[in-house]
């Protein structure tokens, strides 16, 4: 017994705006085999319809030798998977979050009437044990690039590169960023199909913090540190000559690095 297709009454449902779509349906008789059937479904329907692509063909057992087959239209899909050399961006300019003890400036004090605020010379929530501080929100600049290799290129030893700089800052200068501004998070990556030649999609994940010069601390001035350094400040007691108080002042700023570096161009990017 010959397939034999023919569509049913309630076929031809479409949608027309922003995301158009059409649906036909048949009636698939004479075979017990889903492929079969799907085959002469999709020969049977058109390639096109009202503009739109053909995007699948299913088929639903409904009895024997008897098939219900759905045909799908809707919006040809812009542009092709990238292939090796191409690359994706994104970026996230939210910032970070840093504990720090000193303000920039304090801008006022206040006492009781008659008497004079302690000069803490900047210090941040100054207690009789230690200096609080605040945390606050610092310019992190985080990034992400997803890029194409072929097969030959990902080797193990590529991996292992990608590996060991992982947690290391720029050495040199880094896609517009000075040495020392840009920290690697790390690189996910996967392949793009089983075969031998299929390509792999890799994303590489940044997040670059600017380097400072100029920066003061209470009286200590004349301070730079790259962009991941760390700085910190000791404090001392002092007495404070305007409010005869003892207060705490920083004595003593120290720039850590706390990153090691390493070469970028090892991530072949």
């Amino acid at each position: 017994m010959p397939i034999t297709v023919t569509e049913k009454f309630e076929s031809r449902k479409s949608t027309k705006g922003d995301n158009p779509s059409a649906e036909l349906v048949y009636t698939v008789r004479g075979t017990n085999d889903d492929l079969a059937a799907r085959n002469a479904a999709e020969t049977t329907s058109p390639a096109t319809y009202d503009g739109q692509p053909r995007q699948s063909v299913s088929v639903e057992p409904v009895g024997d030798e008897l098939w219900e087959a759905v045909v799908r239209y809707g919006k040809a899909q812009g542009g092709s998977l990238p292939e090796p050399g191409e690359s994706v961006f994104s970026f996230d300019t939210g910032g970070g979050t840093q504990h720090i003890t000193q303000s920039k400036e304090t801008v006022s004090s206040h006492a009781p009437s008659g008497g004079s605020a302690p000069d803490f010379g900047g210090a941040i929530g100054v207690t009789a044990d230690g200096v609080e501080g605040v945390d606050i929100t610092v310019p992190v600049y985080q990034f992400s690039e997803t890029h194409y290799f072929t097969n030959d290129q990902v080797t193990p030893a590529y991996k292992g590169t990608l590996f060991s700089l992982t947690g290391k800052v720029n050495n040199g200068a880094f896609k517009g960023f000075q040495p020392g501004e840009v920290l690697f998070l790390g690189a996910s990556g996967s392949r793009r199909g089983t075969d031998p030649d299929d390509d792999w999609e890799i994303t590489f994940r940044f997040a670059a913090s600017p380097n400072a010069s100029g920066i003061s601390v209470g009286s200590i001035s004349g301070i730079s540190k790259k962009g991941w350094e760390y700085l910190w400040v000791r404090y001392a007691d002092q007495e404070d000559m305007g409010s005869h108080a003892i207060v705490k002042r920083p004595v003593a700023a120290y720039i850590e690095r706390v990153y090691d570096e390493g070469n970028f161009s090892g991530l072949g990017i």
